[in-house]
């Protein structure tokens, strides 16, 4: 079976844990700091903070923005559910937006129609690791006086207009989930450039304690920790940042051999005309963390039947991004909500394998899977 993805994971990580492991400091200790450090270098942010998973990281997010009970936040229903619960998670109501039938990232035009007196952010999805439109979204929040805050879960290595993304706002989120560009098992981090959010998310990370583990630890007098707020356990553990370092420094080559793979689709599969093929953008680094095809109405075979014969053959294959508006958890508070693009898009893609390493036969496979049955001859 060839897997939708898999995560890029070696002897390196595994030796990076073990070594962990045997210092006794498994929880967030100093791996964790050291982590958050490289990846703030990375980025080009001045801080990041290490959380237990995008989700997490997104949910405080809300709280720095203040979003709270009663406020709107406008965010793509194109997208994981993460995305739409996380604005539930501090009683706020989610209001779910168009996308650009294309990049299917949030189309800032019908955006700003839905802005209304109650609108307290705009939640901004890097959709598949392609980078939306930051810059018009800055200037709509600023106009509107909104926050913006960037659901960053698969655009980890992806830049905008020659930065990477994490440096361009002040709440910026990212999944190292394994489905992602690199992966700690599971784990998230929070990029920022204000200080205060720095400070104050730590706290909330860790129950409020003005004083963390690591700091008590290495301290030659006693300290006493204070809690200064009710706030939450969204640890990452140092098993996980030691993983994540070395995942680090293997970033750009991994997306450049996901953009080889990618290429090698793009080239194999552009002369077929019922489909539409994703593409890259000027002034912008795409990291390829999925490769989504667009199946046009003149196709002769329909998205599932697709997905259920390459099956067959031994591929996974992913239905199109989810349209959170749709599903049973939202649907007495979205009966009403029509999306035709976001309905469109979701129903009528599919994503193919794209993991490194990808073998030439696998590469090779796909392809010719793919082209089999989407040029059959209709019946």
């Amino acid at each position: 079976m060839i897997p939708i993805s898999k995560p890029y994971i070696t002897k390196d990580e595994a030796q990076a844990a073990y070594d962990t492991i045997l210092t006794g400091w498994i929880t967030q200790g100093p791996r964790v700091a050291e982590f958050e450090e490289k990846f703030a270098r990375y980025t080009g942010s001045r801080y990041a903070v290490a959380v237990s998973n995008c989700t997490t990281g997104l949910h405080l997010a809300m709280i720095m923005a203040g979003v709270g009970p009663g406020d709107e936040v406008i965010c793509p229903s194109m997208s994981y559910i993460a995305t739409a619960n996380s604005i539930m998670y501090v009683d706020a109501i989610p209001v779910f937006a168009e996308v650009d039938p294309v990049t299917y990232n949030l189309d800032v035009a019908d955006v700003e129609k839905r802005i209304s007196s109650k609108t307290k952010a705009i939640l901004l999805v890097h959709q598949i690791g392609l980078p939306g439109d930051i810059d018009a979204f800055k200037t709509l929040c600023k106009k509107h006086n909104l926050r913006l805050i960037e659901d960053a879960a698969c655009a980890v290595g992806s830049a905008y207009h020659g930065r990477k993304i994490g440096s361009h706002s002040d709440l910026v989120c990212f999944s190292f989930h394994p489905r992602k560009v690199i992966s700690t098992g599971d784990g998230g981090m929070i990029t920022t450039n204000r200080e205060d959010y720095y400070q104050r998310l730590k706290l909330l990370r860790q129950h409020g304690m003005s004083v963390n583990d690591r700091v008590r630890h290495e301290s030659k007098t006693i300290v006493f920790e204070d809690h200064l707020e009710v706030a939450y356990n969204y640890r990452l553990t140092d098993i996980q940042a030691a993983v994540g370092i070395k995942q680090l420094e293997k970033l750009d080559w991994i997306i450049s051999k996901r953009k080889e793979i990618a290429h090698q689709y793009l080239d194999a599969l552009k002369d077929i005309d019922c489909i539409r093929l994703p593409r890259e953008y000027e002034n912008v680094i795409f990291n390829w963390q999925s490769f989504s095809i667009y199946l046009r109405k003149h196709c002769p075979i329909n998205r599932n039947d697709l997905m259920q014969k390459m099956l067959d053959e031994g591929i996974s294959t992913r239905r199109g991004i989810m349209t959170a508006h749709r599903e049973i958890a939202y649907q007495e508070e979205c009966k009403n909500v029509r999306l035709p693009i976001c309905e469109d898009a979701c129903d009528r893609s599919i994503i193919i394998p794209l993991f490194v390493p990808m073998e030439d036969d696998e590469i090779k496979k796909v392809i010719a899977s793919f082209r089999k049955h989407i040029l059959r001859k209709s019946e």
